[in-house]
């Protein structure tokens, strides 16, 4: 690799409280088959030999993170994170000895599913793109649009991609772009937002079903034989 070459840095935002899972434990702190979600989340980015580093950034009330293991994995920092994801991952990029022009990861901490091989395609189809991307997979379901529990339109899903982690953009070009967004106010729910509220244009890769986000209880399961899959396919 020459002086020159882009490191490669990776984030997890992982401060959230799962509202929507419901239970006293954060989502990211739930089992799942022989560990936590965000372990396996944290396995699968630290499997990338190329990742320089990752920032995990955790809320100040966190009392689960430091008792796992991969906490304590010599290329894992922690860092407080923030009330919203964009706070999260700002500190997290705050704490990073990146260059302008390097690469960062981000990913959820709630997507244990994504398989190192799938990063490094990623890695691959934005080597050489100036501003970066991110997984994604196109809309396949019908959308409706609701109004009090009723069907008021339906929504065509022509170009239409629901997004996925990891994201992947030059540390500079987000850092900048979250900066911005949080001192305007901004609420942007990803990475991708804030560097399309930038006037980028982040370029999509297709990314896999398995992939998910643990979301809600039953979603649990469905990351199990995933998990379960892909062990048995190596």
């Amino acid at each position: 690799m020459s002086v020159d070459a882009p490191g490669l840095f990776a984030v997890m935002p992982a401060a959230g409280v799962g509202r929507r899972m419901g239970g006293a434990l954060p989502k990211q702190y739930l089992p799942l088959l022989d560990q936590t979600v965000i372990e396996h989340s944290v396995q699968a980015l630290l499997a990338v030999s190329a990742v320089n580093q990752l920032v995990v950034a955790v809320s100040a009330d966190d009392t689960h993170w430091q008792a796992l293991p991969v906490a304590s994995d010599p290329r894992v920092r922690t860092v407080i994170g923030g009330g919203e994801r964009a706070h999260s991952v700002f500190n997290a990029l705050n704490a990073l000895q990146a260059a302008e022009h390097d690469w960062v990861l981000v990913h959820d901490a709630v997507r244990p599913c994504i398989q190192p091989g799938m990063i490094e395609q990623l890695l691959q189809a934005l080597g050489d793109d100036a501003v970066g991307g991110l997984l994604a997979l196109p809309l396949a379901d019908t959308l409706k649009q609701e109004q009090s529990g009723r069907v008021t339109a339906t929504i065509d899903r022509a170009g239409l991609w629901c997004a996925q982690t990891p994201q992947m953009f030059r540390y500079g070009l987000l850092k900048t772009a979250l900066r911005d967004a949080l001192q305007a106010g901004v609420v942007v729910t990803d990475e991708s937002a804030a560097m399309e509220r930038a006037g980028h244009a982040p370029r999509l890769i297709t990314g896999t079903a398995s992939n998910l986000k643990v979301t809600r209880a039953d979603d649990l399961s469905l990351a199990a034989y995933w998990l379960q899959t892909h062990k048995e396919q190596r």
